[in-house]
């Protein structure tokens, strides 16, 4: 027997789907009070900015779009965290290439707000642009502009300057809202113009808040989020709107806040990052249920996961991967792990999927949070340096699989198959879908056991035996359309299914060596061809079975049995459905075989324009729309034939990416710097700290004027005091001075007393214990001895790291950074303090990129600083002082036109040397390295900020304790990957032709 998905309420068909706001909603109740719902269907067509009005709602099953029912399979990536808008296409292409028909992204306030009022969406903030290029590349959009992101970066994306306001953040206060509201209107005019609605665009969806848990039951809550909802359709925005529930609590659940009487056009969603160590859970038709079951806390609505752990993010010194860094979160969470988790995702009636991360990019200059380092790398399906990792091998197979396959966004649960047919007693779990419309049935198998397990499973009335591998899944499906067949069944995981010409082509995939089974439905005996590779294949009342082991790609070809077109068959082992990529036209589908990537494919004429990358040589055939003769790759003809197959074949190999060389890092110049530690240097136009109150929600010590830098306008990077006090108040008699000051993780302080070092104090490495401690407090305590009849300076610097995150909602971004008090033993000194950190923002970088150091504020790190002047030095260094030493060097690329190499910086020393290096590439911060903590040794220099073809200057800012020699040791440049391809990059801080 089938049973009932969930109880729901009744809903209207697709002929009611347009109402108003755009005709964005979802379906609502018929004049009978019976659920007339979507019916299953093709999927839209890959989205553009066409002009058209489209009709974007949802119902218990699905998201729909003009009726069509449409499973998101969706991949966060953010662009603030790659600082190259040229660079946005290729991640974007290569998202689309692998399956994923959805790019979910986060806006930072932070990031686009140096000041209050202020908002800045050019250069590498340009939000438009992003939006733009994300419907050129046919990916609908998920947004999510906060306020409030949490997403590891500073104050979880509030702006320094909030952290100096009243008003208590992520409630109804006035005050944060009065903010809220002028940051979701600089936000909201730009959105409002790409909503897939009105045609301008492909958003589809649009978030309120982020796993907001605070004040669910308290008036500043729901206040605050119907607030939140009011202005976003007061802006103009009509798609769908919905919030991401930290964890699956049924918080903010469609009914639970004031929407102001608006109904069916909201979703609840929540969020998951289970450990991949533990059984995958079930957060939907095969759950707990009810308000704590996940999807099933909002029954009307679909499945909705809008963040599911695609890795997990790693602390300074990397005790979350025991110092192995983000390899180590790839490995657990590998290409077995997507099967596993996703399919059963999928199973439960998750059908709006975003994986956090696909493509993690770079936290560079003092973006993130101060709980991790500058790599955000995430273990992700596309490492930081753009580079693709097997993890994109089950994204691309179960991305296309949801877009050929229709019955898959609607399925209720299905009978269950007793657990002893199946070998449950060896691990294996099943879950049995079925499609109401068309009775196409659905498996998913999944071995929660280390060694492989065969599963006796009936499918289509035949007990047929699957294998699955240990800690592994697979999904199988009966009763589907072929095109112009029906699929019996096969005990290899569908991938897609096109028209391509007069001939359908099915691909079904599995691992290498494997045996596998596929049967079909046919009226009479067909003709059968083995095209390439080994299968054996008969027929007996009216089924047709094929018989292969998968090792490449097998090809069949079978004519006949009652069909007037042919049906191709290609049978593909995992390692060669990579290289299989489908790619929609006007002029109909096509599929692609060979290159490494397929970024676009257009048919002018009887000619089909390819585009994309290769790594090493590789076959092209295409099969695509009749009359296509012709091909071009790369804008280049070639020569090509028809094969057996149906497909255009090209003559020669395409090429392989051709050697990069990378130049040695010589000639460096070398300057020391903190003049601020100097007992009679100018600070006279510094500002004076003398505040007596704070909006801070750290106190004020008693007796202490406030020292904390936000307070007087300086939010990022370093910060320096200079404390003036006299002989005779006293200061004479002190014997030690304690420091006390608060910083994020690995927070660092250097004091000087009359231009006389007294030493440095650094915040612990985190263990397993304190990787999550945003905010860290302690007290520094230095003897001093104040030379007798004269006045006096102490001098300190803090690294004040970042902000803490607010996930709390408590205003924990407001925790103090900087001094916090300094007292005396022995003496009790008048001390008048002044103030100094981060210039204006670069008007190109923006506020993130630099902090206080001298060189920061005068020009050192960037590109055109005349350095003539500065001691020519080699590497390695090991100079023991404390302070700041700079070096500077410049270096010139020649990559070869047509060719994407990405390039990073590696560091590396003897790990008992204490010093830290913030890296500047042609004047961008692109990180922080810290020596004796890592895990980072490598950091990617995101092409556009890097020229490779032109000259580059790279400036090390070192900042060392004095208590052991100090670097830079080795600093070399290291290909992390190469394609032949690419696509055109233009400078990020001037104008001009791409290079």
């Amino acid at each position: 027997m089938v049973l009932s998905r969930r109880t729901f309420s009744a809903l209207a068909g697709t002929a009611a789907l347009g109402f108003s706001l755009g005709g964005s909603g979802s379906d609502v109740a018929s004049a009978a009070g019976r659920a007339v719902l979507a019916p299953t269907g093709p999927a839209p067509a890959p989205p553009g900015a066409d002009g058209r009005k489209h009709r974007v709602g949802f119902d218990r099953y699905s998201m729909l779009v003009d009726g069509r029912r449409l499973v998101i399979w969706s991949g966060e990536v953010h662009p603030f965290r790659l600082p190259s808008p040229s660079l946005w296409r290729d991640v974007l292409q290569k998202l689309r290439a692998h399956g994923y028909n959805t790019v979910s992204i986060y806006v930072a306030w932070n990031y686009h707000s140096p000041a209050p009022g202020t908002y800045d969406f050019t250069g590498v903030r340009d939000l438009d642009l992003f939006l733009r290029t994300a419907a050129e590349t046919g990916l609908y959009v998920i947004l999510r502009p906060g306020p409030y992101i949490n997403a590891e970066v500073d104050a979880g994306g509030f702006p320094g300057w909030l952290t100096a306001t009243p008003g208590v953040a992520r409630t109804s206060d006035p005050t944060y809202l009065k903010h809220v509201d002028q940051w979701l209107t600089a936000v909201d005019r730009i959105v409002a113009r790409h909503q897939h609605t009105d045609g301008g665009g492909t958003v589809v969806l649009y978030q309120l808040e982020n796993e907001y848990d605070n004040h669910v039951t308290e008036p500043a809550g729901r206040d605050y989020m119907a607030h939140l909802y009011a202005k976003v359709r007061a802006d103009g925005i009509d798609v769908p709107l919905f919030h991401n529930d930290k964890g699956r609590n049924g918080h903010w659940a469609p009914g639970t806040f004031d929407t102001g009487g608006e109904r069916g056009r909201y979703l609840y969603g929540f969020d998951g990052y289970p450990s991949p160590f533990k059984t995958p859970p079930d957060w939907g038709h095969f759950g707990v249920g009810g308000t704590k079951g996940g999807a099933t806390a909002s029954p009307d609505t679909p499945g909705f996961i809008p963040e599911f752990g695609g890795g997990w993010f790693d602390p300074w010194g990397g005790a979350e991967f025991d110092g192995k860094g983000y390899a180590e979160s790839r490995r657990t969470r590998d290409a077995a792990y997507e099967r596993r988790f996703y399919l059963t995702n999928l199973a439960n009636g998750i059908t709006v999927h975003n994986v956090y991360m696909t493509f993690g990019g770079t936290s560079w200059g003092w973006l993130p949070a101060p709980i991790v380092y500058t790599s955000y790398d995430y273990g992700a399906a596309l490492d930081e340096g753009r580079q693709p990792t097997e993890k994109l091998t089950p994204m691309h197979q179960i991305g296309q699989l949801l877009h050929s396959v229709p019955e898959l966004a609607k399925l209720d649960r299905a009978e269950a198959i007793p657990s002893d047919d199946l070998g449950a007693d060896l691990g294996i779990k099943t879950y049995h879908l079925v499609n109401p419309d068309t009775k196409a049935h659905v498996h998913v198998l999944r071995n929660d056991s280390a060694a492989e397990a065969v599963a006796s499973v009936p499918l289509a009335g035949t007990t047929v035996p699957v294998p699955v591998p240990g800690l592994d899944a697979r999904l199988l499906v009966t009763g589907i359309s072929l095109g112009r067949r029906t699929l019996r069944y096969s005990t290899a995981q569908p991938m897609l299914r096109l028209t391509a010409g007069r001939q359908d082509i099915a691909v079904f995939t599995g691992r290498s060596g494997e045996s596998t089974r596929t049967c079909l439905d046919v009226a009479s005996e067909p003709t059968v061809t083995v095209l390439d590779g080994t299968a054996r294949h008969g027929f007996e009342d009216g089924v047709l079975r094929i018989d292969a082991r998968l090792d490449g790609v097998t090809r069949v070809l079978v004519e006949g049995g009652g069909v007037t077109a042919p049906l191709l068959l290609l049978l593909a082992d995992d390692e060669s459905s990579r290289r299989l990529w489908r790619y929609d036209t006007p002029s109909g589908p096509v599929l692609v075989r060979g290159p490494a990537l397929l970024r676009t494919a257009a048919l002018r004429g009887s000619t089909l324009h390819l585009a994309g990358d290769t790594v090493d040589a590789a076959d092209l055939e295409v099969w695509g729309p009749r009359g296509m003769t012709e091909l071009v790759w790369n804008q280049g003809t070639l020569r090509a034939r028809a094969t057996t197959s149906g497909s255009l074949r090209a003559e020669q190999r395409l090429p392989g990416v051709p050697s990069v060389r990378l130049p040695a890092l010589t000639t460096w110049r070398r300057s020391a710097e903190n003049p601020e530690s100097a007992a009679d240097h100018d600070d006279s136009a510094w500002r004076v700290a003398d505040r007596k109150t704070s909006y801070s929600v750290t106190p004020v010590p008693a007796g202490q004027p406030v020292l904390f830098a936000d307070d007087y306008g300086f939010h990022y990077g370093d910060v320096w005091y200079r404390g003036h006090f006299d002989e005779g108040g006293a200061g004479g008699d002190a014997e030690s001075v304690a420091l006390s000051y608060v910083a994020g993780a690995q927070g660092l302080l250097m004091a000087w007393l009359d231009g006389e070092p007294l030493g440095t104090h650094r915040m612990p490495v985190p263990d397993k214990k304190t990787v999550r401690q945003g905010t860290w407090s302690a007290t520094a305590t230095f003897p001093v001895r104040p030379r007798p009849g004269r006045s006096h300076v102490l001098s300190v610097l803090v690294r004040r790291m970042q902000h803490d995150e607010d996930g709390r909602a408590n205003d924990s971004h407001k925790a103090a950074r900087g001094l916090t008090a300094v007292t005396f033993a022995g003496a009790a000194p008048a001390i008048g303090w002044r103030i100094q950190g981060e210039a204006a923002p670069d008007p190109v970088r923006g506020p993130l990129n630099n902090g206080g150091l001298h060189g920061e504020r005068h020009g050192w790190h960037l590109p055109g600083f005349a350095d003539g002047g500065w001691k020519l030095v080699d590497l390695p260094r090991a100079e023991k002082r404390q302070g700041v030493t700079w070096y500077r060097t410049g270096f010139r690329l020649a990559v070869e036109s047509g060719v994407d190499a990405s390039i990073g910086l590696t560091l590396t020393d003897d790990a008992a040397r204490a010093y830290r290096v913030q890296i500047f590439l042609n004047g961008w911060n692109m990180g922080q390295y810290i020596n004796d903590v890592g895990p980072q040794h490598t950091f990617v220099l995101p092409n556009g900020v890097l020229r490779t073809r032109g000259s580059n200057t790279l400036a090390l800012a070192v900042l060392s304790d004095g208590t052991t020699p100090a670097g830079p040791g080795r600093v070399e440049l290291t290909l992390l990957g190469s394609a032949a391809g690419g696509v055109p990059v233009t400078p990020v801080d001037s104008p001009g032709a791409p290079r």
